[in-house]
Parts: structure tokens; C-alpha cells; sequence
């Protein structure tokens, strides 16, 4: 029978086998299983063998010291030795503390216990798995082989660990050299990246936009070294080994937590805990509407999420995993880093959660590993991608800045560089004896092959694809273009709606134009956080999607604002779909991460907030936002509309749909009336803001949004009839005012003696429009509970207010 030496750790003495001297720096040596208790390595060796069979031993905790190890493997029972002479310091990859009870070690049916022998000076650590006897000698296993507390040994080959030493020391010399950013988690989670990325997920660097390719989230941003070295080793084109020498440095790829856009394989801009994980929900939801659509042959793919312990603390992943579980997204994989540390210390500090009975709970398989071991690894990936009926979450227990002598396992290094000396201390530990950012050949070769592991895959999806005849729907789809229908449509629409000049609240007439769109464009996916009745966003084409009915097109989100949100983020970005959902205005205070997230990757997502001011009535202040449409516009890069009637909904619904970033619908609760009645060809709205009624030389402006446009032409006529001209300027969108040229915004805002603003809302965001002279008619309070008109009247937002400003100017 045959055994394998493989060497562990640093290396850099000799050992004698059969008589022969040799060093076990990185290779195998095969010798037969039945000389192992002859073996004469060193005279320590032979008497630990003896003293480990005859005599007691006691558990003990630190002290250890080694600096050279080997192991002996048989099958999938294996021995292990660590022999060294005195050292000053404690080599980093002992002091691994005993299990506090026998585990199973996932190598067979036996269960192991630790026990530690100190036999002289030069014998400092051995550690004893007792199982299973064969000839007589029990199996040895060394502290190298356990995480901290985990109790599970690790079972890597030297090329498994050469594969995950590179992206740790790729990690850990960016971050020194920037000297800012996350060490611990690439450095923990090295060996779970490399299971995912060399053999389980498929994915093409040479085609990184492959549409069937399986998605990669690291929810825990703050590790964004463990992706960015992932996609160089990888041979992503745009992640050169100068991005990553740049890491955190202006205008590199290399951010300081991942963002969308800047490097390709970055799927998702992650950073704020949780994010992530609630994006995933959305990436697993268009690919199984998809794939209910289009078939297995054109969508067939997994989406793995990697969270750390803080991603899961956080409430949306409550609300992310409540709903995949109820969807039984089974092509969702959430792999947590469980390695028990935050910024302020141990988990327990602040937490006692059971996750994996609270995963269970919400419909989840769970599997725990030990995240060092990566044949576990791959067999738990597999499981889980075999599933066919629930997401999975895999618990791999990691040692945080596995590897450094003095910080592992620690918060220390959580978030800061390890520094020079721990640096050199971690690199020894770990065996990396190459120059900073300089990849072994053989290592990067063997990285780069596992990048071109999926190119026959993706060439046979190809294929399929050319011989579909769903080809150019799907391909279309994909690339993000409306159907050619759309404009036309959309035209014939707004056609009508200048002869019936309906009278209706604006989230009525949201929905009477998605009556229209979701006709003529399968693409959309409605949804709503439990207020379908309110924001009226379904319509006879919108089914709900279930797990029972994937084709459904709308989302019953439950009470989860934020995870709608975040799930509609995951839509847009998986591409295919365009993700619309709502729910009250007052309510994107919970959703607001997502929104900012959305704006941030400028991704076509569509918030329908309705009940959008005081006008909700009866309510009261705890649902009347007031300050919530100047905070949204404080945000870069999101478009908010509040249109005045029917027409203007349908216009802003129409540049939604056509925008290459997300958008803000603001709508009534109660009816208004047609303040725009003839149809142009022009959509109107696309300036951001155009004068409605008045002669360009009035002696006022009054600008005004939403329900409060009706006011400010009622008050233009009473001014009229007092001699005083005025003009109205309806603003549906201040962001797309902001981007005409200055001619034209000159026009709008004219040089009148006097201007106003009327809006249900605080003034704040109307500063620029009105100048210092300008007078602002709205909210400068909460709201109140009573009868709209009432509310109205109360709060002094009425026509004649809007006469009192500005005759008090001109």
C-alpha cells in the first residue's frame, strides 16, 4: 500500500525516508503504509510514535512551535507529524485549540478528538486523532490541520494550497501597499473562492458578459481583495496585476469595496452589509423567470453569494432569505463566512443567533463545513447545486487572517494592513516565498487554465442559442432594447388620453399606462411590498411569480421594502428583465440603500411610490412624507418625476422605460384633474420642466410639481383677473431640468419680478429655482391626520396663497 508525504507550512528542513535525505519544500513523496511505524524521519518522530501509543496525554492550548510538518495519508484516513527544534516564537499555524468535543472530521464515519503529547525539547507539538486502529498505529493529526475551534481538519493537496496562497498574499500585499483595506476576509476565504472559481462555477473571462454564465456576489464588500485577486489570477483582460498594485488608489478598477462597472466579473456594487445578499434574491428570480421562459438550453445557471457574519446581522438579509426560501429559489447558494469576528470582537459580543436554525426556518438546506478544507468545499458546493427545491446556505467556519502568526483569528485584522512583520510572519506560515505581487508561473498557469475551464461550455450555449428560434426576442432581451412596439404604443396612448382628459389620481393613471406597457413589453416585472390595492400596480398581464409559477410577472414582496429594493437591483443587473415595484412614499426612507445602490449603478429600476404628500388624508404624519421628495433628489444619478395628471404620468412612465438609470415615480393618492389636454408628439416632460400656461413676459412665475400644478393655474387665473400676469412652469423631473442647455433653462425661468414654488413638500430642493428673492408655498412641519381639502387648507397650501406670494413680490 501506498501513502503521500505532503509538506505543511514553511518548509526548509530535511527528512530522512529510507535511508534518503530530502527536502519537503513542494512535492509528494509515495512510501508504503506498512513501514510508517519504522519510519525513521528523526529519532522525535520515532519516540512521539512510541509515546503517543503508550502513555496518557493531556489536552493542552497554546505553547506549540513547529516549523517543519509532513502528513501521511492512506485512503481517507490520514497521519499526521509536526516536528521542530526550540524556537523563540510560536509558529503561527499551531496554538490551534483542541475541539471542546469529538467531531466528525468529514473524512468517514470515524469520530475524532485532539490531544496534544509535549515529549522534550526538541518534540514541541504533536496532536493525536483518536479512531480507527490500522496494524496496531493510530492515525496522527496535526494542529495545522484545525481552524480555530472549528475541530475539522483540513485535507488540501499542496496545489490546492499553493491555488489560495496566491490570492492571499495578492491580498495581503495590496493592502499593505495601500496601506488601507481588509485583509482578513481573502486571507480566511482564500480556500472557498478557490473551489468556486477553479471548479464549480462557470464563467468565461475571455466572454465575461456571457448571459448563462453563473453569477458571483461578495456581499461582504469589504473583502473586495479576495475578488479583484480572483480576477486577475483568472486572466480577466481588465484586471491587470497594475490594478491590483493600485488597489484603492484614484481611477483604479480597484475600489475600495466592489462597484458595478469598473472591472468586469464584478456582478453587483456590494460594501453596505447585507446589500448583497438581498441583490442575490434578485439575480436567482430573473434566472428562473428566464429560464421558465426561454428553457434550460438558454438559462441554466447558479447564483453564489459569499456573507460574512455582519451581511447576516443585518435586517434585510431577514427579509432576502424569508423570501427566497418561500420562492424555493433552489439555483441560490449564500456560503457564510463564519469565522465568529466583527470590528469590535467576537460575534457573541453582540450576538447569540442560531443562523443555521434561522435559515432552516425560512425554508433553507443548510450544510456546515470547515471553510479551510477544500475537498468539503467542493462536495458541499455540489450538493447544494443539487438541490431542486430550496436555496441552500453552506456554514464554512473560517479563521479570519488565516495564517498570520499573531492577528489570525482576531478583529485585528479585520480591517487594516497586517503590517511588515506580520506580513513576513504570515508569508513563512503559509509558504509563499515569492516576491510581493510576482505569481509562481506554474501557480498562475494553473489559475489560468481554471479560467478557461467553461469555453466549451459556453460555445456549445452558443450554438443552442443560433439554432433557437427564440434567439433574437432572447438577444434583445439581454441587451437591454425596448420592443420596436414601444414607441408607437405609447404614442396611440397618450392619443387618447388628450380626448378622454380623465380626471384620476396620477397612481390610477400609472397604472391605466402600464396597461399599456406591459401589452407591448413581456420584459416588465411588476411587484409591490404588500400595497398592490394602493399603488395599482398590477394589470391584467402581471400574474404573480411563485414557486409553483415561474412565468408570473409579478413580485408579491411581502412587507420588505428595503429587500424589494435590493431584489429589484439583482433583476436589473442579471439583465433580461426591467423591475418595477412599489409602495408608499413615505416608505422609501425603508428603501432607501437600495435606491442609492441602484443610482450608484445607474440601473433601470422603477419605484412607483404613491400616497406622495399630504394629500393621503386621513393617515396622518406618520405616512405623510414631506421631506422625502427633496431627499431623494439629493441623490446623484436618480431620476424623480412627480407628474401632474395622466399625461405627464404616461411621459414620465415613458422615460422610465427608455432611462439608463432608475427613477422615481411620486403619485397621488387622490384624483386631479387634466391639466395638460392636448397631444404632442414631443414628450414634454423629457426637459424636466416646460411652461404650461402664461406668456413668456409674465410678471411671475410660479413653479410647481404633482397635485399642486392644478393650484398654481388656479392661481393664475385669479392673478389674471387682478391684472397680474403669471406663468406655470410644471417641473415633473428637476434632474432632467438640470441637464438642458443654460439657453433653455434661462427661458423657463425667465426674468419675472416675482416667482413662487407650490409643492406638498419641504422647500429645500428649490433653492435654485427660486433665488433669494423667491417665495416658497408648501410644508414647513409634519403633516396631520384629517380630510384631504382640509389638510389642504390647514397647511396653507391653496391658490390664494400662491396670489399672496406673489403679490407680495411684484
Amino acid at each position: 500500500m501506498r501513502a503521500i508525504v505532503e509538506p505543511l507550512g514553511p518548509g526548509g528542513g530535511l527528512v530522512e525516508l529510507g535511508g534518503e535525505a530530502r527536502p519537503l519544500m513542494h512535492e509528494t513523496l509515495g512510501i508504503d503504509l506498512d513501514t510508517v511505524e519504522s519510519l525513521q524521519a528523526s529519532a522525535q518522530i520515532a519516540q512521539a510514535l512510541l509515546e503517543a501509543l503508550q502513555r496518557p496525554v493531556e489536552p493542552r492550548r497554546g505553547g506549540d512551535q513547529a516549523v517543519l510538518c509532513f502528513r501521511l495519508t492512506h485512503g481517507r484516513n490520514f497521519s499526521s507529524i509536526r516536528i521542530a527544534p526550540t524556537l523563540p516564537q510560536p509558529h503561527p499555524l499551531c496554538n490551534r485549540p483542541a475541539p471542546a468535543s469529538p467531531r466528525n472530521s468529514g473524512l468517514g464515519e470515524r469520530q475524532t478528538g485532539v490531544a496534544t503529547l509535549t515529549a522534550g525539547p526538541n518534540l514541541l507539538c504533536l496532536n493525536r486523532a483518536f479512531g480507527r486502529r490500522s496494524r496496531g498505529l493510530f492515525f496522527l493529526i496535526s494542529p495545522a490541520f484545525f481552524t480555530k475551534e472549528s475541530g475539522l481538519p483540513m485535507t488540501n493537496t499542496a496545489q490546492q494550497n499553493q491555488l489560495a496562497n496566491a490570492i492571499r498574499s495578492l491580498s495581503m500585499d495590496a493592502v499593505e501597499k495601500a496601506n488601507s483595506g481588509h485583509p482578513g476576509l481573502p486571507m480566511g476565504c482564500a480556500d472557498i473562492a478557490t473551489v468556486l472559481f477553479t471548479k464549480i462555477m462557470k464563467f468565461d473571462p475571455a466572454n465575461p458578459h456571457w448571459a448563462d454564465r453563473d453569477r458571483f456576489i461578495l456581499s461582504a464588500g469589504h473583502g473586495s481583495m479576495l475578488l479583484y485577486s480572483s480576477l486577475y489570477l483568472l486572466g480577466y483582460e481588465d484586471m491587470t496585476i497594475d490594478q491590483v498594485k493600485n488597489f484603492r488608489q484614484l481611477g483604479a478598477r480597484t475600489a475600495g469595496h466592489p462597484e458595478f462597472g469598473h472591472a468586469t466579473g464584478i456582478e453587483t456594487t456590494t460594501g453596505p452589509l447585507g446589500a448583497g445578499i438581498g441583490n442575490s434574491v434578485g439575480f436567482a428570480v430573473a434566472e428562473a423567470k428566464l429560464a421558465a421562459e426561454f428553457g434550460a438550453d438558454l438559462v441554466d445557471h447558479h447564483t453564489y453569494v459569499l456573507a460574512g457574519d455582519g451581511c447576516l446581522m443585518e435586517g434585510i438579509s431577514q427579509e432576502a432569505i424569508s423570501l427566497a426560501g418561500h420562492l424555493k429559489l433552489n439555483k441560490l447558494v449564500v456560503i457564510w463566512d463564519n469565522n465568529n469576528i466583527t470590528i469590535d470582537g467576537k460575534v457573541s459580543n453582540a450576538d447569540s443567533t442560531d443562523q443555521i436554525a434561522r435559515f432552516k426556518a425560512v425554508g433553507w438546506n443548510t450544510i456546515e463545513i470547515d471553510g479551510h478544507d477544500q475537498d468539503a468545499i467542493e462536495q458541499a458546493l455540489l450538493t447544494a447545486k443539487a438541490s431542486t427545491d430550496k436555496p441552500t446556505l453552506i456554514a464554512a467556519k473560517t479563521t479570519i487572517g488565516f495564517g498570520a502568526p499573531k492577528k489570525a483569528g482576531s478583529e485585528k485584522v479585520h480591517g487594516s494592513p497586517l503590517g511588515a512583520e506580520e506580513l513576513a510572519g504570515a508569508k513563512a506560515a503559509l509558504g509563499i516565498d515569492y516576491p510581493a505581487f510576482e505569481i509562481p508561473a506554474a501557480i498562475l498557469d494553473a489559475w489560468r487554465a481554471a479560467g478557461t475551464r467553461s469555453q466549451n461550455l459556453r460555445g456549445e450555449w452558443e450554438a443552442r442559442l443560433a439554432a433557437s428560434d427564440k434567439k433574437d426576442e432572447f438577444t434583445r432581451r439581454m441587451s437591454g432594447k425596448l420592443p420596436a412596439a414601444f414607441a408607437g404604443a405609447m404614442a396611440d396612448y397618450k392619443k387618447k388620453l388628450a380626448e378622454d382628459k380623465p380626471k384620476v389620481a396620477t397612481r390610477k393613471s400609472s397604472q391605466m399606462a402600464l396597461e399599456i406597457i406591459n401589452k407591448v413589453t413581456p420584459e416588465t416585472l411588476g411587484g409591490s411590498a404588500d400595497l398592490t390595492g394602493s399603488n395599482l400596480t398590477n394589470t391584467p398581464e402581471t400574474t404573480p411569480f411563485q414557486a409553483e409559477s415561474r412565468l408570473g410577472r409579478y413580485m408579491m414582496y411581502g412587507i420588505r421594502e428595503h429587500e424589494m429594493g435590493a431584489a429589484m437591483n439583482g433583476v436589473a443587473l442579471h439583465g433580461g428583465l426591467i423591475p418595477y415595484g412599489g409602495t408608499f412614499m413615505v416608505f422609501t426612507d425603508y428603501a432607501r440603500p437600495a435606491i442609492r445602490l441602484s443610482a450608484l449603478m445607474e440601473q433601470r429600476v422603477i419605484y412607483v411610490m404613491t400616497h406622495d404628500s399630504i394629500g393621503l388624508g386621513e393617515d396622518g404624519p406618520t405616512h405623510q412624507p414631506v421631506e422625502h421628495l427633496s431627499a431623494l433628489r439629493a441623490i446623484p444619478n436618480l431620476l424623480v418625476f412627480r407628474p401632474a395628471d395622466a399625461m405627464e404620468t404616461a411621459e414620465c412612465w415613458e422615460l422610465a422605460m427608455e432611462a439608463k438609470l432608475p427613477s422615481i415615480l411620486a403619485l397621488s393618492r387622490q384624483n386631479l384633474p387634466a391639466v395638460r389636454t392636448e397631444y404632442s408628439a414631443e414628450n414634454r416632460s423629457a426637459k424636466g420642466a416646460y411652461t404650461l400656461v402664461g406668456p413668456a413676459d409674465a410678471d411671475a412665475v410660479i413653479f410647481a410639481t404633482g397635485s399642486e400644478v392644478a393650484i398654481a393655474v388656479e392661481a393664475q387665473k385669479q392673478l389674471s383677473e387682478k391684472g397680474i400676469s403669471a406663468r406655470v412652469v410644471s417641473v415633473p423631473s428637476m434632474e432632467l431640468f438640470a441637464k438642458q442647455s443654460e439657453a433653455y433653462r434661462a427661458e423657463v425661468i425667465g426674468t419675472a419680478k416675482a416667482r413662487v414654488a407650490v409643492e406638498a413638500g419641504i422647500e429645500m430642493s428649490w433653492n435654485k429655482l427660486l433665488g433669494d428673492k423667491g417665495r416658497f408655498v408648501g410644508m414647513h412641519s409634519f403633516g396631520a391626520s384629517g380630510p384631504i381639502e382640509a389638510l389642504y387648507e390647514h397647511f396653507g397650501i391653496t391658490a390664494k396663497a400662491v396670489v399672496e406670494a406673489v403679490t407680495a413680490q411684484v
